[in-house]
C-alpha cells in the first residue's frame, strides 16, 4: 500500500458507526449501508433507516461506478492543507446505488470535467489506518 507523507489535510477519525466504511476504504472496497428491511440504501452512515425507520441497517459493497451530477472548483485557501491544490473540485458523484456522495475527482484536469461522465472510485492511501475514497474517470 503506497502512503502520502506529506499529508497535511485533517485525517477522518472513524467512530463505530463508520468504522466499517473506514476498514473497506483501507481494503479499496466502496462500502454503503443497506437497509435489511426496506432495501434502501444509505448515505451518508446513520442507525436507522430514512425511508422505514428499521435500525436493521447491513453494510454492502458498491459498485463503485457513478457518474459526475455536479462540480465546483475552489480557488481559495480554506485550510493551508490545501495550498498546493488549488483550484480543486469538490464534486457530487450520482452512485449506481441511487446515492449521490460528495468527492473530488482525480485523474483529470478540471477542464475536462463534464456533467454526466462516467466515474470509477479509486483509493488516496493516507495511512495505514485511512485510505479515502475519490473518483477518477472510467475505463
Amino acid at each position: 500500500m503506497k502512503q502520502t507523507t506529506d499529508y497535511k489535510k485533517t485525517l477522518p477519525v472513524p467512530d463505530e458507526m463508520s468504522k466499517p466504511f473506514f476498514d473497506g476504504a483501507r481494503q479499496h472496497r466502496l462500502m454503503l449501508q443497506r437497509c435489511s428491511a426496506c432495501g434502501a440504501v444509505i448515505w451518508p452512515v446513520k442507525p436507522r433507516c430514512d425511508n422505514c425507520w428499521s435500525a436493521e441497517i447491513t453494510w454492502v459493497q458498491a459498485s463503485g461506478k457513478g457518474t459526475l451530477y455536479s462540480f465546483a472548483l475552489v480557488h481559495q485557501v480554506y485550510h493551508p492543507g490545501f495550498a498546493t491544490e488549488v483550484p480543486y473540485n469538490i464534486a457530487q458523484v450520482n452512485l449506481e446505488e441511487g446515492l449521490r456522495i460528495i468527492t473530488n475527482v482525480v485523474g483529470c484536469p478540471n477542464a475536462e470535467l463534464q456533467i454526466g461522465m462516467p466515474l470509477e472510485v479509486t483509493f488516496e492511501d493516507i495511512t495505514d489506518e485511512i485510505s479515502l475514497p475519490k473518483f477518477k474517470p472510467a475505463g
